[in-house]
């Protein structure tokens, strides 16, 4: 069966083509495309033909974020054709140290749908593994299914970064993963969260989520408990220079969890003295763990809001459109969804 799909060719470089989805193993079922999400490393595929390693040979398809209807009945998951379903786009050896150790976001083995070499969700059909998919609830939609990887990100970046109460934090960086970080910062019931984004818009959202103070570098340090710095620092900026401004929003002692990916793969104007001089704690979060069902239950019970993260809405051959507006940080932007299979009335 033949279909459309948006190719990443190269650098800034989207093209809507003919893709044959593949004949699904048995391990696997046949899914249909209905929301998915450009997430800032499918940006950085566009932007830098790559991440890392992680670079196009070749064009590939990609996209991670995203919710499909079932092409076939799954007994096993008590799923019928046709329901709507998350699918976690990672596929861990589940064999390695690190996915022994629990650690399967690690896992140096893992196949992940949108990064290359792996095809992933920009296309109207494909076949994902029945061991990543997940149910989902009654009267969840299609676009909040998409939501729920962005939002399992978010959950293992606190995971890592432990808030309490007590404690102040500075979020630098107000996209999809910097306001659903704030959002779970106001549920960790935190003393102070503040914000730290170049775009008014953003920050904005982010009062709305639950920041306490917003503003932008270097002027917002000085809202870091009086000029002395926070006591936990999430970075979530696709800038080079987000470690470094991260480290001069931080208290002596903090801690610093870097969830954001730099454009050119790179930190750059990072003085070393900075950091050591603070005693800094780092750690850098990688996509995440088992967190779905943690992402499900906050959903549904609408105990936080992926729905406003959600500015602007494309079908498939806007594709091209979606990549250059969210590259280009279009005034007013957060997250552009692409419905593949045309407007979907279970999307909205």
């Amino acid at each position: 069966m033949m279909n459309t799909a948006a190719f990443i060719h190269g650098a800034r470089d989207v093209r809507v083509g003919d893709h044959v989805p593949g004949v699904p193993d048995d391990d696997e079922v046949l899914v249909d495309v209905v929301s998915v999400g450009v997430c800032g490393s499918d940006l950085h595929y566009y932007k830098d033909g790559g991440i890392g390693s992680a670079v196009i040979q070749a064009p590939f398809v990609p996209g991670h974020e995203f919710s499909a209807r079932l092409c076939a009945d799954l007994p096993r998951l008590e799923l019928a054709r046709g329901a709507l379903v998350a699918v976690d786009p990672a596929r861990p050896c589940h064999r390695c140290e690190w996915c022994v150790r629990g650690h399967h976001n690690l896992c140096p083995r893992v196949r992940f749908l949108g990064a290359p070499p792996f095809n992933g969700a920009l296309t109207q059909r494909l076949a994902v593994p029945i061991d990543s998919v997940i149910a989902l609830p009654e009267g969840m939609s299609a676009d909040q299914g998409a939501m729920l990887e962005p939002l399992g990100v978010c959950i293992h970046a606190l995971d890592l970064a432990r808030p309490t109460v007590h404690e102040s934090v500075a979020v630098l960086g107000c996209g999809p993963i910097g306001l659903g970080i704030v959002d779970l910062l106001r549920l960790a019931g935190v003393r102070r969260i503040v914000a730290i984004d170049p775009q008014a818009h953003r920050t904005a959202l982010a009062q709305r989520l639950g920041a306490h103070h917003v503003g932008t570098m270097p002027e917002a340090v000085a809202q870091c408990d009086d000029g002395l710095g926070c006591e936990l620092v999430i970075e979530a900026t696709n800038s080079p220079h987000g470690f470094r401004d991260a480290i001069r929003c931080s208290r002596i002692g903090a801690r610093l969890v870097l969830v954001g990916i730099p454009d050119g793969d790179t930190y750059t104007a990072l003085a070393a003295s900075e950091a050591r001089r603070r005693g800094l704690t780092v750690r850098f979060s990688r996509r995440m763990g088992n967190v779905y069902p943690r992402a499900i239950e906050l959903v549904r019970g609408a105990r936080v809001d992926v729905d406003a993260l959600i500015s602007h809405r494309f079908t498939l051959d806007g594709a091209p459109q979606a990549f250059a507006l969210q590259a280009n940080e279009t005034p007013g932007l957060i997250k552009s969804i692409v419905y593949p299979a045309g407007s979907d009335s279970a999307a909205r």
